[in-house]
């Protein structure tokens, strides 16, 4: 029988998904459902990973449920293709997480560069919370529930498919072969693996205010555009300037087709001429912002546009992912059963047990 070919992908619902989200895996995933190459798509939005690091402001992550399921939406997901679904509704995934701690220790947690680097970025290192600590198990337990064969990520989520990766292979080592191992699906385009901030910082998030979001107004988006970091010492429009660490031309190299120059800006045949040109003295910051804006808003204006019509009829949002939740519940399920299978915990399904404890006391 042909395995089927499963995706598991999503989101933490802390804020609207931004662009770093777009072009790192949310572009990819709607190439990916429409491509027909899967037989099924999970997409989770992870409020209960949220909750790690927002327990006191869960408000902040309910409200913002609705919020990554309408970016989800007007992106081009399509719940007849995918599954969308609520983390937080599957309690199968708790308990797969549990069996899982067992066989992670402390130390390999540790050593995890994505946890390391999120623990920073939160001032967690005097005083780490267990759930946030552990994230790396609950996501393996996330994809290990829906088979899952494929996780679409940007490259900051590396390590933590390959800790999902070991997790399956001693899974499957003590237990017998159970889990799949799922692969790691990369963007194409490098630039796309990890978008830097509007400031130039190296990650785009929320806390750090410099995200530009799918749904952000048009104005607001040109005025986002426009203060953009470029390059500190190009100060005159005649003066050389440097593109390595320039996020204009850092977000042009994620968005930009041959396609725009001819719609936007005739006067350069390519981006690699428009590079020469500002690399060597002679084009202004602005005029390069310019481009970039008309190309970001014939991106995003569309995807604004879809949300506004979803943002009409909410009740159907929430009727959508219940849905969702049903689905993905029956799926986890499946998985829960063969793990207790497993591990020789589904005590009251097997009639060998019983028969064979039966006779023992009959002896």
């Amino acid at each position: 029988m042909k395995k089927e070919k499963i995706i598991l992908t999503g989101d933490r619902p802390t804020g609207k998904l931004h662009i770093g989200h777009y072009v790192g895996s949310l572009k990819r995933r709607v190439e990916l459902q429409n491509s027909g190459e899967f037989d099924k798509i999970f997409i989770m939005i992870a409020d209960a990973q949220a909750l790690t690091d927002n327990v006191d402001n869960p408000e902040k992550v309910r409200q913002n449920i609705i919020e990554v399921a309408l970016d989800y939406l007007a992106c081009g997901i399509d719940p007849t293709k995918s599954t969308i679904f609520i983390q937080s509704q599957i309690a199968e995934l708790c308990e797969l997480s549990f069996y899982y701690m067992n066989l992670v220790s402390v130390s390999r947690l540790q050593r995890n560069p994505t946890v390391k680097t999120e623990i920073q970025m939160r001032n967690f290192e005097s005083s780490i919370p267990v759930g946030f600590f552990t994230y790396p198990i609950s996501q393996a337990a996330d994809i290990t529930a829906f088979k899952a064969t494929t996780v679409p990520v940007g490259e900051d989520q590396k390590p933590m498919l390959e800790q999902t990766n070991e997790i399956v292979r001693r899974f499957n080592h003590i237990y017998g072969e159970t889990l799949i191992e799922p692969e790691i699906l990369l963007p194409d385009n490098a630039a796309c693996l990890r978008l830097p901030g509007t400031d130039g910082k190296a990650k785009m998030s929320k806390s750090l205010g410099n995200c530009i979001y799918l749904s952000e107004s048009a104005d607001e988006l040109q005025k986002k555009i426009k203060s953009m970091y470029t390059d500190p010492d190009h100060l005159r429009v005649q003066d050389p300037g440097k593109i390595e660490g320039n996020t204009v031309f850092t977000y042009l190299d994620a968005f930009c087709r041959p396609e725009h120059f001819e719609r936007y800006l005739d006067e350069y045949p390519c981006l690699e001429e428009l590079k020469a040109h500002y690399q060597r003295g002679g084009l202004g910051d602005m005029k390069v912002k310019k481009f970039l804006g008309a190309i970001m808003e014939e991106e995003l204006g569309p995807i604004r546009e879809k949300r506004k019509e979803f943002e009409k009829d909410i009740p159907a949002i929430y009727e959508m992912l219940k849905k969702g939740c049903e689905v993905a519940r029956e799926a986890a399920a499946d998985t829960l059963a063969d793990v207790r299978r497993s591990m020789k915990i589904n005590y009251f399904e097997d009639a060998e047990l019983i028969a064979e404890q039966a006779k023992r006391f009959q002896e």
